[in-house]
């Protein structure tokens, strides 16, 4: 019959013949007093096994010297500084102890004992002389817990581990806070489509991934459902990186890291329910930033920043929560998308409320919610009347004056089509003084209406946040100043920036240069009156060009001319 801790032995790296010199080999039977328990362990797997094997020949010679025999020496790999890391095989060896099975439980130090403080090794002592009057050992420092006066000596020992895990813990955590600050990959898995190669510590493009995952990036700034594109990944034979089949929580999960766009994540620390904080993290799907407020950089990515902006701002008002707003963020109930350019923007001619997206037309939605008795409504096909918004907009782009705030408002579209490498710094540096502003009102919030700050700590920080957002400010400006608008003034380039975005562009283009838009009565059934002839916008910016308005004064002149 085998020792059931004989695998551990040998994977400790003991010889057969080491184990039965050791007096390890057979069982060991008998009275409960004469039999003891042996646990030993790690903290790293990279801690080497040489010092381990010294620990237990340590405890089997002090076991031999006072006539004991180990019953069962239990090994693990564990950390005794977490509190919220649960040792099984520590707990299983004081449950040996308490179950009378035996009478002593040696450890090779102290510290291998416990790290967390005289409490709780105050706890197990009287524990085990309560219940079976058994003892703690402590090898290397010759402490035995049954001797008079040890237990306060065991209660110092267990408080200086403690403290010295502290240190280790803030080393450790410093150390790694400092990596993230400069751009290194904190390790673990990368997101697809990335990798960080070995001792690079910075995130490079996987070829076998990328190709698939920035489809699945574009996808998704066409506004494609998650659903709808882990259903296309699947069609067409594409698995995960382990194998399997994609789902939709897989793409969101994706699209949400700031790994993805080649950013250090952000994370933050779990506290207990008494405020303290615990050698818990997780990971926020925000990146982490630099004293600047400008999002650290680890290597490349699959999207770029601005790129991965869009993507929350696309997931967050399809769930109809705001990005950053809590853990749970994108688990609200669905919004449906746009899918008509002038719904809810044209107008019924006879309520004045907004027309909606009825099928192939647009209608009177008070006629549709209220009834005939509030409103008699309109119909009209929608197809024509998308149709004739874009010659509207077009039109009246192009009958602006340069110095138009409509004019500069399209022109933000404008540089994105033209150039979007610098549309993408100026939508990073855009949001990035976005949430320096939001974190300005929160700190005075946190001063004037809180009071959780003292007023040096306030100036202190208020004064950061105000350079800052100067500094932010004044790049944004200099970015803003010499936009090319020569392609505004061509219909042609005009045409290409309407077709260019999707429903939602167009939407907010034609928003950005009208105000209303109402559609008048049709002057008997069938009416076949030209859709522009019936449109009657209100337009931000009435400012006309004088050149323009000159050209439309002659052709109207030559056409009365002509019908005479």
């Amino acid at each position: 019959m085998e020792r059931q801790d004989l695998p551990n032995l040998r994977a400790l790296g003991f010889s057969d013949d080491e184990i039965k010199e050791l007096g390890l080999r057979e069982p060991a039977t008998g009275d409960p007093a004469a039999l003891a328990e042996a646990y030993i362990r790690r903290s790293k797997k990279k801690d080497t096994l040489t010092a381990l094997r010294g620990h237990l020949r340590d405890i089997c010679r002090r076991a031999r010297e006072e006539g004991k025999q180990i019953r069962h020496v239990w090994f693990e790999q564990k950390s005794a500084s977490k509190a919220h890391v649960r040792r099984e095989e520590f707990d299983s060896a004081c449950e040996a102890v308490l179950q009378g099975w035996s009478k002593t439980l040696y450890v090779w130090r102290t510290d291998r004992l416990s790290r967390r403080g005289m409490g709780a090794v105050d706890r197990l002592i009287d524990d085990f002389e309560r219940k079976q009057r058994a003892r703690i050992v402590s090898v290397s420092e010759g402490l035995d817990s049954s001797q008079p006066g040890m237990r306060i000596v065991f209660g110092i020992l267990a408080d200086r581990a403690r403290e010295e895990a502290k240190s280790i813990t803030d080393r450790t955590q410093s150390s790694s806070d400092e990596e993230r600050r400069e751009g290194n990959w904190h390790g673990g898995v990368a997101p697809f489509g990335l990798y960080s190669p070995k001792g690079s510590r910075k995130l490079k493009r996987l070829a076998s991934e990328y190709p698939l995952a920035r489809r699945i990036a574009e996808y998704l700034l066409d506004s494609k459902v998650p659903q709808w594109i882990a259903d296309k990944m699947n069609s067409e034979g594409k698995r995960t990186r382990k194998g399997k089949l994609w789902r939709a929580q897989t793409i969101i999960h994706l699209a949400h890291s700031p790994a993805w766009a080649g950013l250090v994540p952000n994370r933050e620390r779990v506290y207990d329910e008494h405020g303290n904080p615990l050698d818990k993290w997780v990971k926020r799907a925000e990146p982490l930033l630099n004293h600047k407020g400008i999002p650290v950089s680890c290597g490349e990515g699959v999207v770029t920043y601005a790129e991965w902006l869009k993507i929350q701002s696309i997931l967050a008002g399809r769930t109809g929560n705001e990005r950053g707003k809590g853990r749970n963020k994108g688990t609200g109930r669905g919004v449906r998308q746009h899918k008509t350019v002038a719904g809810w923007i044209l107008r019924c001619p006879r309520c004045t409320g907004p027309m909606s997206n009825g099928g192939t037309n647009y209608r009177c939605d008070t006629r549709v919610t209220q009834g005939k008795t509030a409103c008699e409504g309109t119909v009209t096909g929608r197809a024509r009347v998308d149709e004739a918004i874009a010659v509207l907009w077009v039109n009246h782009i192009l009958a602006l004056s340069p110095e138009s705030p409509t004019i500069h408002a399209i022109a933000r579209r404008w540089l994105a089509y033209q150039s979007p490498e610098k549309e993408a710094h100026k939508q990073q540096v855009t949001a990035l003084y976005d949430a320096a502003i939001e974190r300005q009102a929160k700190l005075r919030k946190e001063f004037f209406v809180f009071g959780r700050m003292d007023e040096s700590t306030f100036e202190e920080l208020r004064q950061q946040q105000d350079e800052l957002v100067a500094e932010l400010r004044k790049e944004l400006d200099e970015m803003s100043v010499g936009n090319d608008l020569t392609p505004l003034m061509d219909p042609h380039a005009l045409a290409a920036i309407w077709e260019a975005e999707g429903v939602e562009g167009k939407r907010e283009l034609f928003k950005a240069a009208c105000k209303k838009l109402t559609i008048t009565l049709p002057a008997k059934r069938g009416d076949r009156t030209p859709i522009l002839d019936r449109l009657e916008p209100e337009w931000h910016d009435d400012s006309q060009n004088p050149a323009v308005e000159a050209a439309w004064d002659a052709w109207e002149a030559r056409r009365k001319t002509s019908a005479v």
